[in-house]
């Protein structure tokens, strides 16, 4: 509990100190992404502290690339 507190606590300080800059400077793309990856950061940091079991982003990069590894290993040898 004290710990989504303090997740939630550092993501709003985070947000005070970038957003109104941003949007002062009319900088709107920017705006969106920044909030996009402050959303994306606290639920990611959310999920870990009550030890959900989260993908790990090399097992996708595996998946994807290992039919080409596989194509070049055969073709070497």
């Amino acid at each position: 509990m004290w710990t989504i507190t303090g997740i939630l606590l550092a993501s709003a300080a985070i947000a005070m100190l970038e957003l109104p800059s941003l949007m002062k400077k009319r900088l709107y793309k920017e705006f969106v992404i920044v909030c996009f990856l402050v959303l994306l950061g606290t639920i990611l940091s959310i999920a870990q502290s009550m030890r959900m079991k989260l993908p790990n982003p090399l097992d996708l990069i595996t998946f994807v690339y290992q039919p080409c590894s596989d194509f070049i290993l055969g073709f070497l040898q």
